[in-house]
């Protein structure tokens, strides 16, 4: 489904300043200026969505070898913008450029947190369960 008007989406990342205020606004962790830019430098593709003052409203990054593996991370939609496709949008369009970019058979992953659970299970993401055990490590 296209993005309506006034909401805009492009494939560029947002600043530093910007993927801060976007991700701490819409609930995800803080993270410093410097994990930012790295996170940012570090990506193989960006989307993020200017609202109507022409500011991110929304974003989300792939993590990837370019080659078969790629994660889908910092999903995020301000609070004030949600509900409406903003979210939808922006996996569509990270998604589009998995399968026109990088070659066929591309193993996609993410970590579905509840609220975005629909959203990934309606472009086809299926939940592992008991076949895979999800871990972390924070250093």
């Amino acid at each position: 489904m296209p993005l309506r008007s006034p909401y805009q989406l492009v494939a560029t990342p947002p600043t530093v300043d910007d993927y801060i205020r976007v991700r701490t606004g819409s609930g995800l962790s803080h993270r410093t200026p410097e994990q930012a830019a790295a996170a940012i430098a570090g990506s193989w593709s960006f989307r993020q969505v200017l609202g109507p003052d022409g500011q991110p409203v929304g974003m989300g990054r792939i993590i990837g070898d370019g080659g078969w593996y790629f994660l889908i991370a910092d999903m995020a939609t301000l609070p004030e913008h949600q509900r409406c496709g903003i979210g939808g949008a922006v996996l569509d369009g990270l998604l589009d450029d998995i399968r026109t970019r990088a070659p066929r058979g591309a193993y996609v992953s993410l970590t579905a947190d509840p609220p975005g659970r629909r959203l990934y299970e309606s472009r086809g993401f299926t939940d592992l369960g008991a076949s895979a055990d999800a871990m972390l490590l924070y250093t």
